[in-house]
């Protein structure tokens, strides 16, 4: 993976998980920007981005699995459509290692804030189940997580574990 690619999606990632963990929304500019970053990475470095079905798969995989969980209200429009596009700038033969790394950064992070929300919580989640008060439950875990710096996390971790294939070009 091109050093650069992946220097510049970090500081990206920095910048939007910044962004979102202060105001809660993804703009649409940074999917659009990595459309169009991905559209010129195919040109200038068809050894890493192609333009193929396989290059889609992940991506179209996070919109889908993004609008269900959107529906649900467990995550915003604009981190699925930020992951959808992010995945474009990621080599093809790394998919799988990036999708590896962001589920245990998501299960860690999650994890951690489930589990800060029962502390937290003990004495009313208690009482409500006490008074079998279902949507006192629901309100101490309905709480959305800014999604972003869970994919920054990742992507740390990502490149931790490929960095014997960053390259300069």
């Amino acid at each position: 993976m091109p050093l650069l690619v992946y220097i510049y999606i970090a500081i990206q990632l920095l910048t939007v998980a910044y962004i979102d963990v202060q105001s809660k929304k993804i703009s649409n500019k940074w999917p659009i920007a990595n459309i169009f970053l991905y559209g010129l990475l195919v040109l200038l470095l068809p050894q890493y981005y192609n333009f193929n079905f396989e290059t889609f798969v992940w991506p179209i995989g996070f919109f889908v699995a993004g609008f269900l969980l959107f529906l649900t209200k467990v995550m915003g429009g604009g981190d699925s459509k930020y992951l959808a596009s992010f995945y474009l700038l990621v080599p093809v033969k790394f998919h799988e290692e990036a999708f590896m790394s962001l589920a245990v950064a998501t299960l860690f992070v999650g994890g951690s804030v489930f589990l800060r929300n029962i502390l937290k919580n003990a004495d009313l989640i208690i009482q409500a189940y006490r008074d079998r008060n279902i949507a006192a439950i629901r309100s101490v875990f309905g709480k959305k997580f800014s999604f972003a710096p869970v994919i920054f996390i990742s992507w740390m971790w990502f490149g931790w574990t490929i960095r014997k294939f960053l390259v300069f070009f």
